[in-house]
């Protein structure tokens, strides 16, 4: 029920649901697209859904997805930047990884120019510590990836379960 000048309004079910797939739907997409927040589409989704419409969907459900979602930010930059360090990169590499991500977003006009821009400021980086070492700076280079394909993993697989439990809620 919203209130606006103190009438209250009530919004179709329908289409309260129906805004809230959507954006589960684009918050699906995000863990993929770096220009959609997301997790925090997909949270605001499963929100709207559960305080926008009547649903009996269980409060434990929005704590542990808000949890999971705060613990995805923190991954989001700590996975990347330990697995390069496992697979042999040093901080050279992880500053690296960062501003070539940054750079990536904005210089590199592709839709996935951050990675190719992250990649190459680690792989730049390592050579900057170490002209001599390619070998090192290629495995660092690999750790940032498996890092990056463990955090999108993490995130794809959270948007899924909050997108699957609104559905579920829907239809039961």
């Amino acid at each position: 029920m919203l209130i606006f000048n103190k009438i209250y309004l009530k919004m179709d079910d329908t289409l309260i649901q129906l805004v809230s797939i959507i954006l589960l739907i684009l918050g699906i997409l995000g863990t993929f697209i770096p220009v959609l927040p997301g997790l925090l589409l997909s949270l605001c989704g499963l929100l709207i859904y559960k305080f926008g419409t009547e649903a009996p969907l269980s409060m434990f459900y929005v704590w542990i997805f808000v949890f999971l979602t705060a613990v995805s930010v923190v991954l989001n930059y700590v996975i990347p930047a330990r697995t390069n360090r496992k697979y042999g990169g040093t901080r050279w590499g992880s500053v690296g990884s960062f501003i070539g991500t940054i750079a990536g977003m904005f210089f590199i006009p592709l839709p996935f120019g951050f990675l190719i821009g992250m990649f190459l400021g680690v792989f730049l980086g390592e050579l900057l510590h170490d002209a001599s070492d390619k070998k090192k700076a290629w495995n660092s280079t690999k750790g940032a990836f498996i890092g990056f394909l463990y955090g999108t993993g993490f995130n794809f697989i959270v948007g899924l379960a909050m997108f699957l439990v609104v559905l579920i809620d829907i239809f039961k």
